[in-house]
């Protein structure tokens, strides 16, 4: 065989992987067709963070005499922001390179293709094609953004892709989808001045989060960044023209100058060929794989998004390390389960473990611990009060089985409760912790002190 390894898709599974078994002393290849990096890097999560960075550091501005400082009225250069966000982008693609190039990595630069269970053609953009064998073969080809066939095709109707790269925002912004990728994407347009409207076939947006928790990301979006949210209902008549998109979402008209379509993701396996391998997908188009990231054929494994588990970037690079230790060293250790989900709203939300809707299905008595930002003095200080934390424990063992998060850098602090699920610390041993006073992280500390009606800085429990 040519390779040891080789990793088909170098997005944020397939680059760890190529480098962990580089590191394990695999002679191994990557095949990338499009960039470094995947949909994350080049046109899902950093784009999308840096330009949310733009519109948070926009909306401090316009709040800056909170802080007994006075500026003149802010001006949006949306051109810069984009070439900033290409800038970011950029700069981790070519470290991506240099990380790969430092760790002996071929890469191929093409569309890999299966020939036979072990051995890949790649067929580069010039049409000029190669092969090349493998022992292992690891398929990270991720995911693409889904646009159903009644959706008109039309300038003003785009997906998240075509919206990051978009010049200049529009004055007015549809968005048909209420899930993470649609609620992100219209809170940076919303911070931005753009005008919006979420339509959500579900009875919500962000359905993944408990009742409580998205209620704070709903009335900042409609109270602060004067979004309209209409749910329960689906996009029909949609209309496009050079003048704008109208539609309707039950007896409601509605109308924009652009439709942002963010309905979720499909499986990323145009020219594949993965049936020449003998590899199996289910009836929606994802490979399937076991609890070792393994295919139906044992030397292919299969990570990320493709493989239609959760679709998060540190996902697919967790399933990266396990199926590379299994192919290269025989170690059956199965991935990881306690996944964060973070959501970079305004305000941010994420959660680890079970939410309380989980419990009540599985029937699990639950003690809950709730603090709110209002009430830290870090939060006071810095003028970011909005929202809560929520601990949910095992009433029986008082076990942490989940923690939610909806506030100020929600995305960085639910890492403290990702240990505490894992490790299955109990909500006394949390409690108990000593937490860095004035910090945002010590939120947590005060929510298990709540847990058990104890808490220091909050009123008697009813």
């Amino acid at each position: 065989m040519d390779f040891d390894v080789i990793v088909i898709g170098a997005g944020p599974g397939g680059y760890p992987a190529a480098i962990k078994a580089a590191q394990l002393g695999a002679k191994t290849a990557i095949i990338e067709r499009e960039w470094l990096g995947g949909t994350c890097l080049n046109c899902g999560c950093i784009p999308t963070k840096t330009l949310i960075a733009g519109a948070e550091a926009y909306q401090q501005i316009l709040h800056a005499e909170t802080f007994g400082i006075k500026v003149g009225k802010p001006e949006i250069d949306y051109p810069a922001m984009k070439t900033r966000k290409d800038g970011v982008v950029q700069n981790l693609q070519s470290g991506i390179g240099s990380l790969l190039k430092a760790h002996g990595v071929a890469v191929f630069e093409g569309t890999g293709s299966f020939q036979d269970a072990n051995t890949i053609a790649v067929k580069s953009n010039d049409g000029s094609s190669q092969t090349i064998t493998g022992k292992n073969i690891i398929i990270a080809t991720g995911s693409t953004s889904t646009v159903p066939g009644f959706i008109p095709k039309h300038e003003r109707i785009v997906e998240s892709r075509a919206f990051l790269e978009l010049e200049k925002l529009p004055e007015s912004l549809l968005v048909l989808g209420g899930g993470y990728i649609g609620c992100e994407l219209a809170c940076m347009a919303a911070g931005l001045g753009v005008k919006v409207t979420i339509v959500e076939l579900l009875a919500d947006v962000l359905m993944l989060l408990d009742k409580d928790v998205r209620q704070v990301v709903k009335m900042h979006m409609k109270d602060s960044l004067g979004m309209t949210l209409l749910t329960g209902d689906a996009m029909e008549d949609i209309q496009a023209t050079d003048a704008g998109v109208t539609a309707k979402a039950g007896d409601q008209t509605i109308e924009a100058d652009m439709l942002l379509v963010a309905i979720g993701r499909s499986p990323v396996t145009d020219g594949l060929n993965f049936e020449a391998a003998g590899v199996a997908a289910n009836e929606r188009g994802y490979i399937e794989v076991d609890e070792l990231n393994r295919t139906n054929v044992p030397h292919i494994y299969c990570i990320g998004d493709v493989s239609g588990r959760m679709q998060l970037a540190h996902a697919a690079t967790s399933q990266a390390m396990y199926a590379v230790e299994h192919a290269l060293k025989g170690e059956e250790k199965i991935e990881e389960v306690v996944i964060p989900g973070v959501i970079f709203t305004s305000p941010e939300v994420a959660l680890v473990g079970l939410t309380e809707m989980d419990t009540k299905k599985l029937g699990i008595e639950t003690n809950i611990g709730k603090f709110h930002f209002r009430g830290l003095g870090k939060a006071m200080a810095s003028n970011e009060t909005e929202g809560f934390v929520k601990i949910i424990a095992d009433k029986a063992t008082d076990r942490i089985i989940g923690a939610q998060c909806a506030g100020p850098h929600a995305t960085d602090l639910i890492s403290e409760m990702v240990i505490a699920v894992r490790e299955e610390l109990t909500a006394e041993e949390l409690g108990n912790t000593v937490h860095a006073h004035p910090t945002f992280a010590e939120i947590w500390m005060e929510a298990a002190h709540a847990l058990h009606k104890a808490c220091i800085h909050a009123p008697p429990a009813r």
